[in-house]
């Protein structure tokens, strides 16, 4: 997403998600459910929205605390359908609640959502499309790509001369010992 280089710095919104957040590799249990839920909102909405709306969605979803969210029932899904800060899509916050109780099983399976990331072989989207289908909800072509960009997972969330792009690689040759 080259163009968001040139559009986001010195935005209110996209700037500082651009600059701290945006293709940042991340490991935080929250940071992860929080980033793969806003993707999820966002799809077929603008992300400026998503931004703006941001703090709202924060606060409904219990600070995207996994067990909170996991343990939400019917009165929950109702006061979220009714909360104007969110994005009130049944299916979305429906499969956000699902999506939280499929991580706390990945701590089971796998020690946790960032180790079921790390777990994976290198694989191109199509295939990280299938997998993320088969173990989450509402997850496709385009919420998988740019929750892996964001993460840092897939390339192209900067453009190679970004000074943020710079930035991360120079990150990940002092993280290798370089």
């Amino acid at each position: 997403m080259s163009g968001y280089c040139d559009a986001a710095p010195g935005h209110p919104l996209h700037g500082p998600y651009h600059d701290t957040e945006y293709g940042f590799p991340q490991t935080d249990e929250r940071v992860l459910f929080e980033r793969l839920a806003l993707e999820i909102f966002q799809a077929g909405l603008s992300w400026e929205l998503i931004l703006r709306r941001r703090p709202g969605i924060n606060d409904a979803f219990d600070g995207f605390e996994v067990d909170r969210v996991a343990a939400y029932d019917e009165a929950d899904i109702a006061r979220l359908l009714a909360d104007a800060r969110i994005i009130r899509n049944r299916l979305k916050v429906v499969a956000l609640i699902a999506n939280a109780r499929q991580i706390q099983a990945l701590r089971a399976s796998h020690g946790g959502f960032a180790a079921w990331l790390a777990a994976q072989p290198p694989q191109d989207l199509s295939q990280w499309v299938k997998l993320f289908r088969k173990t989450f909800r509402f997850t496709g072509p385009e919420v998988v790509n740019e929750f892996l960009m964001s993460l840092g997972i897939l390339e192209g969330a900067h453009r190679p001369d970004c000074p943020v792009a710079l930035h991360l690689a120079t990150l990940g040759r002092s993280a290798a010992g370089q």
